[in-house]
C-alpha cells in the first residue's frame, strides 16, 4: 500500500522486499497560497498509487531534495510556477532533458534542476526519467493566503495526469514541452 512520506521521515510505499520504481515528489508549502497545491495532490495520489510508488510531499528545496532524486527509475515532480506566460491553472508537462541549464537567482541559490545536475556530475544513481508537472500559479508567497480558484480548478486534471503517468497510459491529456515556455523554463526548441 502506498503511503505519504513527510520530509523528515520518508517511508517506502512498499514493503522492504519490494522495489520502489517511481517516486512522486510534490513540492510546496501548505501555508503559502497556491504553493500548497503539492500537498493536496499528494493526498489524492495516495488513493490510487500502485505498490511500487512512493509519494512525498515536502516544502524543501535545493540540496535538501538530493535524497529524493536518487535510487529510483522514474521521478514525477509536481509543483507550481509563476511564468506569466499562460492563464492561471495551466498545467505544463516536460522532462528534465527538455530543459536547458536553469540559472538560479544568485550563486547561493540551488534548485531542483541544479541538484539533479550535480547528482549526475557526481555519478550518483539519479532517476532515469524525470517528469515535471507544473501548474501556473498566481501567488506562492502569501502566508495563510487562499489558493486561487483557477489553480484549485486544475487539481482534478493534474491528479488525472499523475494517474496516467503512474499507470503508463499511452493517451495523454497534457501536451509536453509547450513552446511558450521556452524562455521561462529554458526549454530546448
Amino acid at each position: 500500500m502506498s503511503s505519504l512520506a513527510s520530509p523528515s521521515s520518508a517511508r517506502s510505499a512498499t514493503t522492504e522486499t519490494e522495489e520502489i520504481r517511481t517516486r512522486v515528489l510534490c513540492l510546496g508549502n501548505e501555508l503559502l497560497a497556491d504553493d500548497s497545491l503539492g500537498s493536496l495532490v499528494a493526498e489524492r495520489i495516495l488513493e490510487f498509487a500502485p505498490e511500487d510508488v512512493e509519494v512525498i510531499s515536502t516544502p524543501e528545496s535545493g540540496f535538501h531534495l538530493l535524497d529524493y532524486v536518487l535510487g529510483i527509475r522514474r521521478l514525477v515532480v509536481v509543483d507550481t510556477v509563476m511564468t506569466g506566460a499562460s492563464p492561471l491553472g495551466t498545467i505544463y508537462e516536460f522532462h528534465d532533458d527538455e530543459l536547458k541549464t536553469v540559472p538560479g537567482g544568485s550563486p547561493h541559490y540551488v534548485g531542483l534542476c541544479e541538484t539533479l545536475a550535480l547528482a549526475r556530475q557526481l555519478r550518483l544513481p539519479v532517476a532515469e526519467e524525470v517528469v515535471f508537472l507544473a501548474v501556473e500559479a498566481a501567488d506562492c508567497s502569501t502566508i495563510g493566503g487562499s489558493m486561487h480558484s483557477a489553480v484549485q480548478a486544475a487539481l482534478p486534471q493534474l491528479v488525472d495526469v499523475v494517474r496516467d503517468l503512474l499507470l503508463e497510459k499511452a493517451e495523454r491529456r497534457v501536451e509536453r514541452g509547450h513552446t511558450l515556455l521556452a524562455t521561462e523554463f529554458g526549454l530546448k526548441k
